[in-house]
């Protein structure tokens, strides 16, 4: 299924850019990219953990494919590696609309892999605040969401902190993932990172995770983990 998915994506994509470059003029024939790698190791409460986040597309100055892929691992729990693939149209200066698929290899609630059809928007908020807004259908017929804002704030011209905060709905409660409907599970923290170029900054993150409201009780039933505060440093790579 996700494969199938996956192949209408990338067929979505190039039929997009064949037809932008018989419409538009030579400036729009030129493929870009522009792709952002965080990589870091840290402690938190559940002891050592690592982090994944890869983000990027390539394409046009209209149509675009996005790859993602993020991974979270908590030690004495499972790993939560996610992937999607996302045809994206500019449909404003600053906004993408998006439609594609998620694979989620595991989670930190089960093992089970789960495929999601994904619609989103991701852009550039007023102040700044880079936004990323998704829905999800999973193969089994749940509804979830996900929202996540980030903003530079630059305390010189290469030393920059970037708080953010992101949040994971459901719309019912999804027993083979052990969350219950409303707001399952929150992050906030920042980033601080120093700039060597624009292309390699090593950086220092502080993060607080927490399960809430009914999922947090399940997670507490089944001794799981509930909240984590993790100190970790990284490096960030564009490209």
């Amino acid at each position: 299924m996700f494969i199938r998915i996956f192949l209408i994506v990338i067929a979505i994509f190039l039929c997009q850019n064949s037809y932008a470059a018989t419409s538009h003029g030579s400036d729009h024939q030129k493929i870009f990219h522009a792709f952002t790698l965080d990589t870091d190791i840290g402690e938190g409460n559940s002891g050592l953990s690592g982090a994944v986040d890869f983000n990027g597309w390539i394409g046009t100055d209209y149509d675009r494919l996005w790859l993602k892929n993020q991974t979270k691992a908590f030690k004495d729990y499972d790993t939560k590696t996610e992937f999607q693939a996302l045809y994206g149209r500019n449909i404003s200066q600053f906004w993408d609309a998006q439609i594609g698929v998620r694979h989620d290899m595991n989670t930190d609630f089960t093992s089970h892999s789960v495929d999601y059809l994904t619609i989103g928007l991701e852009g550039l908020a007023p102040y700044f605040f880079e936004t990323e807004a998704q829905a999800f259908v999973s193969d089994h017929g749940d509804f979830s969401g996900h929202l996540k804002q980030e903003v530079d704030i630059f305390i010189t011209q290469k030393l920059i902190t970037q708080p953010y905060a992101e949040f994971d709905f459901y719309a019912q409660n999804v027993p083979q993932l052990k969350v219950a409907s409303g707001l399952a599970e929150f992050e906030v923290g920042t980033l601080t990172r120093y700039e060597i170029t624009h292309r390699f900054a090593p950086y220092f993150a502080l993060r607080y995770n927490r399960k809430t409201f009914g999922t947090e009780e399940i997670a507490k039933r089944e001794h799981d983990r509930v909240s984590d505060f993790i100190a970790s440093i990284g490096l960030r790579l564009r490209f």
